[in-house]
């Protein structure tokens, strides 16, 4: 009979072949605890080679080595598989004792990246938008010929960079422009309107699709696929907020096309996220608060979790639903009955808030506030200004997007009233999520605004629709040219229904390192950021912030995220599982997207 020690399953040639040291160490070892003792000492050695210049590496490829090497050495600890309660070792351990183990082929991946990094063999570099571009030696030139040479480099990296912007056109391009006054006729002659129904927010707000009948007129409008259709009609069924506004329907293209797929994200639920939420009909508002807003709400309709912010939530809907909204346990359908707050309780809210005078800054969000009529925000936003501690108001909202005709020269006198020079200032943060949703109408709502001295900044939610490489790039250039600054990059919130749109977070961070950083820093002032629940936002740069300490078997990373509270009491970590880079990478694929270009994200942890 063959020994199956000395066999291994051919899915593990790739990684035991990097490292076969690391194979034989492993198969030798008796124990888990053996494997453990001689793994770590290997790894030691390892690093002590290579400080000690015993093996010569590039400065790049040391870097890769050291990271990945403390890496390692949290995802073999006892500690930390304690924490995340897996064993990556155990399994490594097996699969080279018995030739396989019970894992994934996307935990095998990973492990074959970890052993490519600390073998000085990742590959990454040089990065792959110099391909094609030969890299002068710089060290032969010097003063005005050097600079020649480098502006040179530099030109051709730029033309790359526009090759991928190019992919991404905002609806400002003149082609796109034509299209979309096509769309609007379209729908105009389905809704049986005029071009000043239009240009009335009050008919967009009446005409919102969200029942069955707005559905066929959907249908008419833009053709959709049985199984999105099926899925709007289970959410309508069921209640599950849905709803479109005809303006952002005239975003979409007639046909599903490369250009609107995130637009169309947007607002269609997949059929597993509809199924996901009908079990939870009755108890939605516990089942699906990720943020546990339950628990830092000091009173209804309030919420705090930082020392001189807090948020105040005066209507419970929106004009259009986004299908993965992070208050999707609470939010009604657009404009149901109940969703404007009774008058009462938004006044003990403001006057929680009056109270306690260490929030300087309030966050006015929902829903979406500015659904509410202009006499009634004008009453509400009088009593926060009546507030001598609130230095700032922000307004969230996604009219700009959905309704910008709302944004009129009413509304935007009604907010300016509220800026008072070195007293107080008001804000509009906004959620454009693609640069496909830039159109015109919403450029010239946000010019109004700044002329009256509003500034305008932007929260991303980073998708799978949205994380292809310089995605996020071309939506903050086009940002900057309307008049808005971007503001938050946001990991999508851990929630199980919304895996489907999930993004590895070391997607995000090669985002940062690899794209954002090759423009301007006025482009790209957002900051790109992980809620942990009930604690609030984490910067995912920073290294003291988070650390990956494990790989489950299915081959999703675990975090522990390090609260900013830390510094202030005593506070647990909050341990967070991923999904995984191989079932990412294979999704870009599908998508047509060459996937050697994402490979240095193994590297990002």
């Amino acid at each position: 009979m063959q020994d199956s020690t000395k066999i291994y399953h051919k899915r593990w040639k790739k990684c035991w072949h990097i490292a076969p040291d690391i194979y034989q160490l492993l198969k030798e070892s008796k124990s888990l605890a053996s494997a453990r003792h001689k793994m770590m000492n290997y790894l030691n050695s390892s690093e002590m080679a290579f400080r000690n210049d015993y093996f010569e590496l590039s400065n790049a490829d040391f870097i890769l080595f050291k990271h990945s090497l403390a890496v390692l050495k949290n995802l073999l600890s006892r500690r930390y598989e304690r924490i995340a309660e897996t064993s990556p070792l155990g399994f490594l351990w097996k699969a080279s004792r018995d030739g396989d183990s019970q894992v994934a082929d996307d935990f095998i991946d990973e492990f074959e990246h970890f052993f490519r990094a600390i073998k000085g063999n990742a590959k990454v570099y040089p990065s792959y938008l110099t391909e094609g571009i030969v890299s002068p030696d710089f060290e032969k030139y010097s003063g005005r010929q050097a600079a020649k040479k480098r502006s040179d480099f530099l030109d051709l990296m730029g033309e790359k960079i526009d090759e991928s912007l190019v992919r991404y056109p905002d609806g400002l391009q003149p082609d796109i422009e034509k299209r979309r006054k096509e769309n609007r006729k379209r729908i105009l002659d389905v809704f049986q309107a005029t071009e000043d129904d239009w240009n009335d927010y009050m008919w967009q707000f009446r005409n919102v699709i969200k029942s069955k009948k707005g559905l066929e007129k959907l249908r008419k409008v833009v053709n959709i696929t049985a199984t999105q259709e099926k899925a709007i009609k289970l959410a309508i069924e069921n209640n599950i907020p849905f709803g479109v506004t005809p303006h952002y329907l005239h975003l979409m293209d007639e046909n599903p096309s490369p250009y609107d797929y995130a637009v169309r994200r947007q607002v269609f639920p997949p059929l597993e996220y509809v199924k996901a939420l009908i079990p939870h009909k009755n108890d939605r508002s516990f089942a699906f608060d990720f943020m546990r807003e339950h628990d830092t709400s000091p009173v209804d309709h309030v919420t705090r979790r930082y020392v001189k912010v807090a948020i105040v939530k005066p209507y419970d809907t929106c004009p259009q639903i986004c299908v993965y909204c992070q208050r999707n346990w609470e939010i009604k359908s657009p404009f149901e009955k109940g969703a404007q707050v009774l008058k009462k309780d938004i006044e003990k809210a403001v006057k929680w808030i009056s109270r306690h005078d260490q929030i300087m800054d309030l966050l006015v969000t929902g829903g979406d506030p500015l659904i509410m009529s202009n006499s009634v925000l004008r009453q509400f936003l009088s009593s926060l200004t009546s507030i001598p501690h609130l230095r700032s108001i922000r307004i969230a909202s996604r009219i700009p997007i959905t309704v910008p005709q709302r944004i009129n020269d009413e509304l935007i006198d009604i907010l300016a009233e509220c800026n008072q020079v070195y007293q107080r200032f008001i804000c509009l943060v906004t959620h454009f999520s693609h640069p496909y949703e830039i159109n015109r109408e919403s450029a010239m709502a946000i010019d109004k605004l700044r002329k009256k001295g509003i500034a305008t900044y932007n929260q991303q939610v980073y998708t799978f629709a949205n994380s292809r490489r310089f995605e996020t790039v071309a939506l903050r250039i086009g940002l900057k040219m309307i008049g808005i600054d971007p503001y938050y990059t946001f990991n999508l919130k851990g929630k199980s229904e919304m895996v489907d749109y999930a993004v590895p977070i070391a997607r995000i961070l090669q985002e940062r390192k690899e794209e954002a950083r090759l423009i301007p820093g006025i482009y790209r002032s957002d900051e790109p950021v992980f809620n942990v629940p009930f604690l609030g936002k984490n910067h995912m740069r920073s290294w003291q912030d988070h650390e990956l300490i494990s790989i489950r078997p299915d081959g999703r990373r675990v975090y522990a995220f390090h609260p900013w509270e830390k510094n202030i009491r005593k506070v647990d970590s909050y341990v967070y599982t991923d999904i995984s880079i191989k079932s990412y990478l294979e999704k870009l694929s599908q998508r047509g997207e060459d996937i050697e270009e994402y490979q240095s994200i193994w590297y990002y942890y």
